[in-house]
């Protein structure tokens, strides 16, 4: 493995600060149209850090901050940094019991919302918790951003905790990763080597900040020269005409976003967009020449988790269906369930090393039993599986927990969700496992229909049937108008039904 020099590991604030000194006009993004020069998010961030000082909250403190992609949400980052204050990014989606969760487990000294989110916290806040700071046009948070003060603290350390970034949380209740400076800053290195940015060229940002494929690109501009495009939310019917709008050069990608493009009416603007590269993670093998042919990209596919500094590994070389080669930084192991290092070619626990202290992360918040269970002996185990082929790229097969025990064999839902997506009047879909009146499980899968399009349950099983092994092809089949997602996209699947009385069965007919 190759050793990072220790500039290469630093934090990422002093480069917002460097360029604002020198270069105050340059643009670092736009949100909607609406431009963000270096000097100005500097000063804003500024102002931000010193309000929290007048407020008491010192160092190692942590704020939630419930907003979704702005400007002013973009000073609140830079100023919480600033400030050596942890963020607690907080889903803007989040309801309820969840949303309780997280106002409480950080302990947050502050809580900062959009207006129109407040009464969503207020609902779920406990009696004496963290005072709120709303955002809404002229109101207070705004006043703030837009005042003069200035703050000349030394800046975080690399290993200071940048945030706390909760994980999606699709099996059970989030854990809290501690996500240094240095982590950040390591990230969006990656995102660099991954996308293969070019200085004036402008990146697409549709993500939302409170994920970190989101927050990964904070530091980008600095790094690459680019710029940021940003929207408020992602848009399949609006996606192409927003990106040529803003002369985008890259577009970020995860799930089933291609997928989700690739079943749009097709366009002029299918090859009219400008796009050089798509740059993510969860392209399938099938999918990846479609769209590169469809929409005239390149594909670089990569794989990673918010514990190791977001990117793991990525594929510059375009191997189809690869998700390439470690981070000069990172060393990947494959490895059985004795700990032994399985053959190329089969499948292993994907086991994540470093050269860099502090490209890992330190553990999960408040959590022993979780950040033990997660970190050995200083590597990361991520519960994926994977295997290398004789070339040294490595493959992804999904979660090692993702899967159901059916018919004495297990059945991964990475794999049959990847091949029901291929039917074309499937925009999404999802599997789970569900209870058995034989053997230890049923699937049930999970279709949303694409627009203009219906699904019938008795042929999709049908179609299933021809591609699947017999004991993969779903027992139970339920047509859904929507999916309830996570920042990023993926579907949670701890809130999807296990109830067998709500779909069709393919048993109740006769099927086999």
């Amino acid at each position: 493995m190759t050793v990072m020099t220790p500039d290469f590991a630093d934090g990422f604030v002093e480069l917002l600060t460097a360029r604002a000194r020198t270069e105050p006009d340059c643009i670092y993004a736009r949100f909607c149209g609406e431009p963000l020069s270096y000097g100005e998010l500097d000063r804003r961030a500024a102002a931000f850090a010193a309000h929290l000082r007048e407020r008491g909250l010192k160092p190692g403190d942590r704020v939630a901050v419930m907003m979704r992609n702005s400007v002013a949400a973009i000073a609140v980052v830079f100023g919480l940094a600033r400030a050596g204050i942890a963020w607690v990014p907080v889903n803007a989606q989040q309801r309820g019991d969840g949303l309780r969760y997280l106002l409480t487990h950080p302990d947050p000294k502050l809580v900062v919302v959009d207006v129109d989110l407040a009464p969503e916290i207020a609902g779920a806040m406990p009696e004496g918790g963290a005072p709120l700071l709303i955002h809404e046009a002229g109101g207070a948070l705004d006043a703030i951003l837009a005042g003069t003060a200035s703050f000349s603290e030394r800046v975080p350390a690399p290993d200071d905790i940048f945030a706390v970034m909760y994980t999606s949380g699709t099996t059970g209740r989030p854990k809290g990763v501690l996500v240094s400076h240095r982590m950040l800053r390591l990230a969006a290195e990656g995102v660099a080597l991954v996308s293969a940015a070019r200085a004036g060229e402008v990146l697409f940002v549709w993500e939302p900040l409170y994920h970190i494929g989101g927050a990964q690109l904070l530091p980008l501009p600095m790094i690459r020269d680019v710029t940021l495009a940003m929207v408020d939310r992602f848009s399949a019917s609006r996606f192409w005409s927003q990106v040529k709008t803003e002369g985008a050069s890259h577009i970020h990608y995860l799930g089933g976003i291609l997928q989700i493009l690739l079943k749009q009416p097709p366009s002029p603007l299918d090859r009219e967009h400008g796009v050089r590269i798509a740059w993510g993670g969860g392209c399938p093998p099938d999918i990846w020449p479609q769209f590169r042919d469809r929409f005239g990209v390149e594909i670089r596919e990569c794989y990673g988790m918010t514990e190791a500094s977001s990117i793991t590994t990525f594929n510059d070389s375009g191997t189809v269906g690869s998700v390439g080669r470690p981070m000069p930084w990172f060393e990947v192991r494959l490895l059985a369930p004795d700990g032994s290092d399985v053959p190329v070619g089969e499948r292993g626990e994907i086991v994540i090393d470093t050269s860099l202290p502090g490209a890992i992360f330190p553990g999960y918040l408040d959590n022993p039993e979780a950040t033990a269970r997660a970190l050995r002996v200083g590597a990361m185990h991520t519960g994926d599986l994977g295997s290398y082929d004789a070339e040294g790229n490595l493959y992804f097969h999904g979660r090692m927990t993702d899967s159901v025990r059916c018919k004495g064999e297990n059945v991964s839902a990475w794999e049959v969700e990847h091949v029901a997506a291929e039917h074309e009047a499937i925009e999404d879909c999802a599997m789970i496992g569900v209870a058995a009146d034989v053997g230890e499980q049923d699937i049930k899968l999970f279709v949303k229909a694409r627009d203009g399009a219906s699904v019938d349950p008795v042929l999709l099983s049908s179609w299933l049937g021809s591609r699947l092994a017999p004991y993969q092809n779903p027992r139970y089949i339920a047509v859904v108008d929507e999916f309830e997602r996570t920042a990023s996209q993926r579907i949670m699947k701890h809130k999807l039904s296990p109830r067998l009385d709500d779909c069709w069965d393919r048993m109740a007919g006769g099927g086999r």
